[in-house]
């Protein structure tokens, strides 16, 4: 039986509390300062995100023993196990790891609930910035802060202004400006990590596109919960939602995150 929205609800409100108990272990080490090592792919690691992922990966286990937590700081998953899991805990410990390093306040916590390959809750929260995004089926998408929340829409198009394009930080390409320049008069707006997803849902992004196979799936996961619930749409090339736990790895294919569902973005791109 599925989760409805009231058991849902429940597992937000307290992994929120998850989100920012790690957020204040990251802002810690942020404010004195920590090494930076490499794994094995040569991306970079720091003392802040071993420390998020003790938080959540206890607390989370805490919170609903029923559910595996695959974290990107977790050990390897073999997919024969894994793929007999219904639901999991998918997250990100500190996702912008490059942007903490560089000190720019452009990262996030990620938690995202899979349940039958589909995010039903997602949580994308900024440390540096003390507030962020929580989302669950049926329950709508809201802003949170230490003031509060209100709830998050997704804007339709404006034919009267340039679109208004999310691109990383941190990962710049050839291909992507090829297939921006189709789009006609649009706006780059610079962000890292998840945070893009938060302002296709907030009404500062009309589009968020991701090409290749450059991202995994505790990167997507709460994003997508957060855009959709808000009334936004996250796709693949082939106009399909992104599913979870189906496949060996953890790399997940180009997509599209869209404030204005009703546009086939996904054909206006040269993939």
């Amino acid at each position: 039986m599925s989760l409805n929205a009231t058991d849902l609800l429940a597992l937000r409100d307290e992994a929120l509390v998850l989100a920012r108990v790690a957020s204040e272990r990251i802002m810690a080490i942020y404010q004195r300062g920590c090494t930076v090592e490499h794994k094995a792919d040569n991306s970079p690691l720091t003392e802040a995100d071993l420390a998020a992922h003790a938080v959540l990966n206890e607390g989370l286990k805490a919170l609903e023993p029923r559910f595996p937590v695959l974290s990107e700081e977790s050990s390897p998953r073999v997919f024969e196990d894994r793929k007999r899991w219904k639901r999991f805990w998918l997250i990100d410990p500190l996702d912008g790891t490059k942007e903490f390093i560089a000190r720019n306040g452009e990262f996030t916590v990620n938690i995202a609930l899979i349940e039958e390959h589909q995010p039903v809750l997602g949580i994308v929260y900024a440390p540096a910035l003390a507030s962020g995004a929580i989302a669950h089926r049926e329950g709508g998408a809201f802003a949170v802060s230490n003031s509060g929340m209100h709830a998050l829409h997704c804007q339709q198009i404006d034919s009267q202004r340039a679109l208004r394009i999310g691109v990383s930080r941190s990962h710049h390409s050839d291909a992507m400006q090829r297939a921006l320049s189709q789009l006609g008069s649009y706006q780059s707006l610079e962000m890292g990590s998840a945070l893009k997803f938060i302002g296709v849902a907030d009404g500062r992004i009309d589009l968020y596109p991701r090409l290749g196979d450059s991202s995994c799936e505790w990167d997507i996961a709460a994003g997508q919960c957060v855009v959709e619930c808000a009334g936004g749409r996250v796709c693949d090339k082939d106009g399909n939602p992104l599913r979870y736990n189906q496949r060996e790895g953890v790399l997940m294919p180009g997509f599209v995150a869209a404030a204005d569902a009703s546009i086939a973005w996904q054909e206006r791109i040269q993939w």
